[in-house]
């Protein structure tokens, strides 16, 4: 997980700077210290790591901070302010303008993504307004083209290829043609890759650049790939004039440091993460979100946006209502369980919050386990009977409807039993929280629930996180509305 382990020893090393009663630069050292290990662990770039250690110390002159300085706040800025200026190489991607034909073209390693990353682009864009196609010119792997359609058709994409002709070159320039007569606006080209970087890779891609003469190259690279980020990224930008990078497979173990390697390789902007294996598995990568989210200082408003989704919480007024009579059915809370998956992996989003973030929130290992239970109780959930699903009665079900609940649905009589403790143990939570919650009529703001009603309903640690009571308050503060808080209950409570 990019922001995983990373992030959880970059906020104990500012912890640690903050806990200090005296900050002097033997503390400012250690701080340094400490970042600067986690990131060489994440495989970032050693000289990267140095020169910017080598900034902070010149920019935090302790010994000419005027008394009555915030010395500890003034570190972080400077720590923040230099990975943001690590990651911003000061000049944009280039971006397709709608009505307007654009090439875009896609090179990398085999095993990066390319193929899945091509389609995701794709999707991201349709879904915005833009007429998108993709062309398959990768020649080389078998089966390409076939995983090219079987992705584009899913996601409702022309494509374009061919299991007759071998010339890459000639299937992209005629996809390029075809697609502009037309008048699709987004033309997106899935090249070949090798296992490793060879010479033939290299000079096809320069073939396929002039033929088509891309408006940008989209370098892709799998972000588990470590300390080879650096120079695998400076192979082809050296080849190819890279305009943005892709960083894909950022759900798994991986370290993280790819990202501020390919960055510094390229001088090419990372415009998108790629999160799972989903076609919607795509992040918009931003500089500020990305670096807060890295220190362990979270990302609210990622987090809020996520929520309102895969949830908006404005279209739910009938829900609404009933969470406010103390009313929490089944079906209620299979909606949550799907909006839960929607949001994406549940490491990523515990990342957005403010602290440790997924390192301490989701224990590595547990995120599938609890993943595989709520599918688990979902599936159980598909077998009841309508009457089962919209009661509020815990006892609606007997021994006997337990059985064939339990044998429709292919698990056992436990399974089902502690599905049933889940649901009363989280009707009880709603009941104490939100029963009496007054509910704001469109347009009206409310402040119904306040902030101890909320740190009831949240799991210690979660609280913990947030910064406790005080945290919380300055969390509703700036939502500024109980709709709000009612959403991030729901996205946090799982």
């Amino acid at each position: 997980m990019v922001l995983g382990e990373l992030s959880g020893s970059m906020y104990r090393a500012l912890q640690q700077m903050k806990n200090a009663t005296v900050i002097d630069e033997k503390v400012l050292d250690g701080c340094l210290n400490e970042i600067s290990r986690a990131l060489l662990q994440a495989d970032v770039n050693f000289q990267m790591v140095k020169n910017m250690s080598q900034n902070i110390k010149k920019i935090v002159n302790l010994d000419k901070l005027a008394a009555g300085h915030d010395k500890r706040k003034i570190i972080q800025k400077a720590i923040f302010d230099e990975l943001c200026k690590m990651l911003d190489t000061g000049k944009p991607s280039f971006v397709p303008k709608k009505g307007k034909p654009s090439v875009v073209m896609f090179v990398g390693l085999q095993g990066s993504g390319k193929t899945t990353s091509c389609t995701k682009y794709a999707y991201y864009h349709q879904k915005k307004g833009w007429k998108p196609a993709l062309v398959c010119a990768d020649t080389f792997r078998a089966g390409a083209f076939d995983q090219l359609k079987q992705n584009a058709t899913k996601a409702k994409i022309p494509f374009y290829g061919s299991y007759e002709d071998s010339d890459p070159v000639n299937i992209a320039k005629q996809g390029v043609e075809k697609f502009r007569k037309e008048n699709f606006d987004l033309v997106i080209i899935d090249t070949s890759g090798r296992h490793q970087q060879e010479a033939s890779l290299f000079e096809e891609m320069r073939q396929l650049a002039e033929a088509t003469k891309p408006d940008l190259v989209i370098f892709v690279m799998d972000s588990s790939i470590g300390q080879a980020a650096f120079s695998q990224a400076q192979a082809f930008n050296r080849e190819v004039p890279v305009g943005a990078v892709i960083v894909t497979k950022t759900e798994g173990s991986a370290k993280g440091g790819g990202v501020l390697s390919a960055v510094a390789a390229t001088k090419s902007p990372v415009i998108f993460l790629g999160t799972g294996e989903h076609v919607h598995e795509f992040e918009v990568f931003d500089v500020k979100p990305f670096v807060s989210r890295l220190l362990g200082m979270g990302d609210m408003s990622g987090f809020m946006n996520k929520i309102h989704e895969v949830m908006p919480v404005e279209q739910q007024p009938e829900m609404l209502q009933k969470l406010s009579e103390g009313c929490f059915t089944l079906r209620m809370m299979y909606d949550h369980f799907q909006n839960l998956i929607s949001m994406g992996p549940l490491s990523q989003v515990y990342s957005m919050l403010p602290g440790a973030g997924a390192a301490d929130l989701m224990p590595k290992g547990r995120e599938q386990e609890s993943l595989a239970k709520i599918k688990r109780y979902m599936t159980i959930m598909d077998s009841m009977a309508n009457k089962e699903l919209d009661s509020t009665d815990p006892k609606i079900m007997n021994e006997s409807r337990i059985m064939r609940v339990a044998r429709g649905s292919g698990r056992s009589v436990q399974d089902v039993k502690d599905m049933l403790d889940e649901y009363k143990r989280t009707a009880k939570m709603v009941g104490k929280t939100m029963k009496g919650l007054k509910i704001p009529k469109n347009g009206e703001s409310s402040r119904g629930m306040n902030a101890q009603q909320l740190s009831k309903a949240l799991p210690p640690q979660m609280l913990k996180q947030i910064g406790g009571m005080g945290g919380l308050q300055k969390l509703m503060k700036e939502m500024g509305s109980s709709k709000d808080m009612m959403g991030m209950l729901q996205g946090m409570k799982q």
